[in-house]
């Protein structure tokens, strides 16, 4: 049983009874978050896989509502609404969804609602649902390349499929070039509309150096699109 009352180590939770595959140096290790679906979505964000901080917050919160004698449905929804892109990139995501008006579509009052007391209109999920890691360090789709790996490519095109599939009527906004990369194979799969997805938006990781300039660049065709949807 992990403890409830101190904060989890890698030691805690990169161990073999959480470990769900392995490929070489890529093991992928499980987390409750991206358990839960939320079918009535009006926006669908699209990261590449949970990092540590998120799969740590996640478990936290999940061994906390099991203890009080919450519902699998609950105890995954709140570690979803705890953990996801928890941190400075949080931050970065609503002021970039912000500056495309993206919560005057929604008539809200900034997208921080999102995370907050509009979590309802927001489903978050990644390419590859559970936590993935490279040699112990967060996987960030590059080493090795996602759309070259065949045994990672194959994981996020039947997620995703299945997943999307349940969304309806929602925008989608896959969080830079890897998440974009995915969605463009389903859009030529006719499994999803391209006019359904942000194209362009950077991903708002503070280790994102270009993330500004990828804004700048695509802020008024991204702007035309959220219009255009809602």
């Amino acid at each position: 049983m992990l403890p409830k009352d101190t904060m989890l180590s890698k030691e805690d939770l990169l161990v073999d009874e959480l470990l769900m595959e392995r490929n070489g140096t890529l093991e992928m290790y499980y987390a409750p978050h991206n358990e839960y679906i939320n079918p009535s979505a009006r926006v669908i964000i699209v990261g590449i896989t949970p990092g540590w901080t998120q799969m740590r917050i996640a478990i936290q919160v999940a061994v906390k509502g099991l203890i009080v004698g919450l519902s699998d449905e609950e105890v995954c929804r709140g570690a979803k609404e705890a953990a996801r892109f928890a941190g400075t990139m949080r931050n970065n995501l609503i002021n970039m969804l912000d500056t495309l008006d993206l919560h005057q579509q929604l008539n809200i009052a900034s997208c921080e609602e999102l995370f907050k007391e509009n979590q309802g209109l927001l489903h978050t999920t990644s390419l590859l649902r559970f936590p993935v890691f490279f040699k112990k360090n967060n996987y960030s789709g590059t080493h090795p390349n996602l759309i070259s790996s065949p045994y990672l490519k194959e994981f996020a095109l039947v997620s995703l499929r299945e997943e999307l599939s349940i969304m309806k009527h929602a925008l989608i906004i896959p969080l830079g070039k890897t998440a974009e990369s995915v969605l463009q194979l389903l859009v030529g799969e006719d499994k999803l509309d391209a006019k359904a997805c942000l194209w362009g938006f950077p991903h708002p990781s503070g280790a994102n150096g270009h993330r500004h300039k990828q804004f700048a660049d695509h802020q008024d065709h991204m702007k035309r699109i959220v219009k255009d949807l809602f």
